[in-house]
């Protein structure tokens, strides 16, 4: 027979038998693989969009969101898709809904200034959208920072 007790809203529920499952440590070491593997995607995909070249005397870096956002419109949309991706990522690493809205923040006024044909061009070498949420959501997570400025 199934003895049923009251849930915080009053309402009749199934006991669990035998109390609260734990996750077993396996469980627990593939969440952690998961959890790694997400955070090098990141790094890898930040590096891409905003750190992957140098430009000489200077020492300032840039990516291929700077390349791409060169092809009006589509490559603004492009550039917001991967960021987009990048957001879903630290979600499910447990960025907070306040960081997940300050990273689409971040993405939309890339997109919106990108729009504009020669100022979003240059907006995209100097604002780097990705690097900004990848040093936001390492500082919510306590991580290190990845050094991509410059």
């Amino acid at each position: 027979m199934q003895t049923l007790t009251a849930s915080p809203l009053g309402r009749p529920r199934p006991a669990a038998a035998g109390g609260r499952k734990r996750k077993s440590a396996t469980r627990r070491g593939a969440s952690a693989a998961r959890r790694q593997a997400a955070r090098e995607r990141l790094i890898l995909l930040t590096r891409l969009m905003d750190g992957l070249f140098e430009v000489p005397f200077i020492r300032r870096k840039f990516g291929l969101d700077a390349m791409i956002g060169m092809v009006p419109v589509v490559g603004d949309l492009v550039s917001a898709g991967i960021g987009l991706y990048l957001v879903f990522e630290a979600r499910e690493l447990g960025a907070s809904r306040w960081l997940q809205t300050r990273m689409i923040g971040n993405l939309a006024l890339d997109f919106l200034v990108g729009v504009v044909p020669v100022l979003g061009d240059f907006f995209d070498l100097l604002f780097r959208a990705h690097y900004r949420n990848l040093k936001l959501l390492q500082k919510e997570l306590g991580e290190p920072y990845v050094d991509l400025a410059s």
